[in-house]
């Protein structure tokens, strides 16, 4: 059996990478783990399965700098031999998977290009109005009762409405898939059932666009000419909703929680809004919901961090860690304000594409902004202290956020 790609001896041991510390202090475990190990660390995954976590700024923007070096290709793992057929990680870490997640060289910067011209012909006046409407659709439903649980009710529906809308999904077929990719995202044992459905509901969005065309994400990427195949645009299709709706839904929970309990947000809770934008960029400085991303796959052997990196070795981008690093960011009350220099969208040729993020940011700041216009002395219905988060090791959002309010009636008329 392949053993732990570190050798111990009195050395301490590889961190497993899931457990209760990644709910409650991931960044004083992030900061031990860089103590004990400095800034590349030896983990496990689920099943005993050895990885590396970057957890240094500069390490991680060396590697994703490098993608000869350090691919994207998951054939290079040298694990594959101990990996189950139903192992729960496989949907975040896939294997003969056509999507632009392990695609290299060329064929992926076609893809990518493929990827943001469809995305860029969203009008982004279009976008905010639908961002907008479906807010005030998911806001009506709580408003008159004076109480709600924020991320269930609101912040985990919204990104999926507005991207399926987007992507030409009818709005009930948006709503069903929250909860798959939620499942396929935690790396559960729901993981891989999320991922099917996921992969089905894509499959016949591509019939029905192949059969009525329409102004949307689809029929765009179905007319590029570089001679993609349906499932490609299937598997990329998978990763644009998966990368779109949870990571937004966790940004706007996370920036809702801190404007809910940080003094410094108070200004935005009593009708002011400059400060949205400045809670959402401290969030994804200081609590970023990509945590952690699988990964890059050594193309041969090499050394990182001061560590011996063996050809196949899989690397995990540790962006929450990258993020902290004592040696470009310092402890302090300050705001992060205008600096953009966090790696929560990663970095390189496989970074998040520029209209995906502008799509998620339009998306967050708007379901932020109706919902504090429309409840504008919402307050946390909780302590703080009570507040927990999901166990994924890969993204960080809050299970809940309850909220109190004073009663108003829905805009459209429901009671």
């Amino acid at each position: 059996m392949t053993q732990c790609p570190v050798s111990h001896g009195s050395a301490p041991l590889p961190v497993p990478l899931s457990g209760p510390r990644f709910q409650t202090d991931p960044v004083q475990l992030y900061r031990d783990m860089r103590r004990d190990h400095g800034a590349v660390a030896p983990v496990v995954l689920d099943g005993n399965v050895p990885a590396w976590l970057i957890l240094g700024y500069r390490e991680l923007h060396q590697v994703t700098s490098d993608p000869v070096l350090f691919s994207r290709d998951s054939e290079l793992w040298n694990q594959w031999d101990r990996i189950p057929v139903d192992w729960p990680l496989l949907p975040m870490i896939g294997r003969r998977q056509p999507s632009i997640l392990y695609t290299v060289g060329e064929r992926h910067s076609r893809r990518a290009a493929m990827i943001s011209e469809a995305l860029e012909g969203v009008d982004p006046f279009a976008l905010k109005r639908y961002a907008e409407e479906f807010a005030d659709a998911l806001i009506d439903r709580f408003c008159s009762t004076g109480r709600t649980e924020i991320i269930a009710e609101y912040a985990m529906l919204l990104p999926a409405l507005v991207l399926a809308k987007i992507y030409g999904f009818s709005d009930e077929t948006g709503e069903a898939l929250v909860g798959s990719i939620n499942d396929m995202i935690d790396g559960r044992e729901r993981a891989l059932a999320g991922q099917t459905h996921l992969a089905s509901s894509m499959v016949q969005l591509l019939a029905d666009k192949h059969a009525e065309p329409g102004d949307d994400v689809v029929t765009r990427m179905l007319a590029n000419t570089d001679g993609f195949s349906d499932e490609e645009i299937a598997q990329d299709l998978m990763v644009m909703m998966a990368a779109g709706h949870q990571p937004t839904a966790d940004w706007m929970g996370n920036s809702l929680r801190l404007m809910l309990t940080d003094d410094r947000f108070a200004a935005s809770l009593s009708g002011g809004r400059h400060s949205i934008g400045e809670a959402m960029n401290e969030v994804l400085w200081e609590d970023t919901p990509s945590q952690n991303v699988a990964g890059r796959w050594a193309a041969r052997e090499t050394r990182l961090g001061g560590r011996h990196i063996k050809a196949g070795d899989l690397l995990l981008l540790g962006i929450a860690a990258a993020n902290g690093d004592p040696q470009v960011r310092t402890d302090g009350a300050a705001l992060t304000g205008g600096n953009n220099a966090f790696l929560s969208f990663g970095h390189g040729e496989h970074r998040c594409p520029f209209p995906a993020q502008e799509t998620a940011e339009v998306i967050a700041r708007t379901g932020i902004e109706v919902l504090l216009d429309r409840l504008p002395d919402v307050d946390l219905a909780v302590a703080q202290e009570q507040l927990t988060r999901r166990p994924s090791p890969w993204l960080r959002g809050l299970t809940d956020l309850p909220v109190r309010f004073t009663p108003t009636p829905a805009l459209g008329g429901q009671q």
